[in-house]
């Protein structure tokens, strides 16, 4: 009985160390075909997520890849801290092996990104001097024409995803002290405007923008995607 049990744990043990290592080459192998196929500066980290992972690769489909890239340039715009999420990943274990991973699916990706704020001011009219993310809102400030004289304003501005981009669109303004009153109507046919960023990597498109202390952080999620078909 004492050797079956010694067995069992050198087998246990040997199963898990050659899991880990399963793990490390995968990761290993999504990173550097990531970053080929993207043009990426450096390999991406890659987290694995699941246990036991060698029944997952037997199996060809896994729960969760997480890929951290960093600074990621678009056609455009350069972002920060993008991180893509995969879930429900299928990946045929002969394909694997055989290095072919044009079949690898997953069946949604989530990425995660930060737009600076010089990068938003970079694309506004002129005449904004800053954008900021304040109590009631996000603030987009300067100094613009109102009845034939510059008017020093503070203009508080929504955020959301359209067909050509980030959009930003004034709701409200405050002049400063002793100002002329802006009209809603003049701010929003001259200081609506539009950040090019309609997708992030694997075709993931823009759903979500919430502004935050150095940028609006936004989401774009993408379902039923191959993994390195380059979008």
């Amino acid at each position: 009985m004492r050797v079956i049990l010694i067995l069992t744990v050198v087998a246990a043990i040997a199963l898990i160390v050659g899991d880990r290592a399963g793990v490390v080459l995968a990761q290993n192998e999504i990173g550097r075909e990531t970053a080929a196929q993207y043009n990426l500066p450096r390999q991406p980290g890659v987290a694995v997520g699941g246990f036991p992972f060698l029944t997952q690769a037997v199996d060809g489909t896994y729960h969760d890849v997480d890929i951290t890239v960093g600074d990621w340039s678009g056609k455009q715009i350069t972002v920060h801290d993008l991180n893509v999420k995969l879930s429900d990943i299928s990946a045929p274990l002969g394909d694997m092996l055989q290095h072919r991973t044009s079949n690898i699916v997953a069946r949604t990706a989530t990425a995660t990104a930060l737009v600076p704020y010089d990068t938003v001011k970079s694309f506004a009219p002129a005449g904004v001097e800053s954008v900021s993310s304040g109590p009631d809102g996000l603030h987009v400030a300067g100094t613009f024409p109102v009845e034939g004289f510059q008017v020093p304003a503070t203009v508080v501005v929504t955020v959301a995803p359209s067909d050509q981009g980030i959009e930003v669109t004034p709701v409200s303004a405050r002049a400063a002290a002793g100002g002329p009153t802006i009209s809603l109507a003049w701010l929003r046919r001259t200081l609506t405007f539009a950040v090019p960023l309609q997708q992030l990597p694997l075709g993931t498109r823009l759903t979500a923008i919430q502004p935050g202390p150095d940028g609006l952080q936004v989401t774009a999620v993408a379902h039923d995607v191959r993994l390195f078909d380059k979008q």
